[in-house]
């Protein structure tokens, strides 16, 4: 009950900048292998400023490198034509960013989950990066929610 209340009274615009964050914390741990800890404290140190809800940012970050193997499992199953190691590093960040929020933070609308993705997207990647997103999500949705 805590975690809704509190996941409540956060602004969208705080969950945004953390989900940017987030984005850009997760590139950073697949180029350089840095643990979570040691990535998540060096973006609280550099992003003060940008009110990000910075508890959010932690968990999600922790919790894609903890569960980054399931992830890449599911995202796996939906990415035609390419594996999962092949991808852009920045679409497999995002990729990855937006899966977690579907598959372990179900008390979010779906919807709201793959739209932060398709932004996220159109903010970090590659021109038609978003709808490459867009359709591997939607898939995660249909097939495994």
């Amino acid at each position: 009950m805590d975690n809704e209340k509190k996941s409540k009274s956060v602004k969208p615009y705080e969950r945004h900048m953390a989900r940017q964050m987030t984005v850009q914390a997760v590139y950073e741990w697949q180029m350089t292998g840095k643990s979570a800890q040691e990535i998540i404290q060096q973006f609280i140190e550099d992003d003060k400023k940008k009110r990000a809800d910075l508890d959010y940012f932690s968990e999600m970050v922790a919790g894609i490198i903890a569960h980054a193997a399931d992830i890449d499992q599911v995202l796996a199953r939906y990415i035609t034509g390419r594996t999962i190691d092949e991808l852009d590093q920045v679409d497999r960040s995002i990729l990855r960013t937006g899966c977690y929020e579907l598959l372990y933070h179900r008390e979010l609308d779906y919807k709201i989950a793959i739209n932060e993705a398709i932004e996220l997207a159109k903010l970090f990647a590659a021109a038609d990066s978003h709808k490459f997103v867009n359709g591997v999500l939607d898939k995660v949705v249909k097939n495994e929610l």
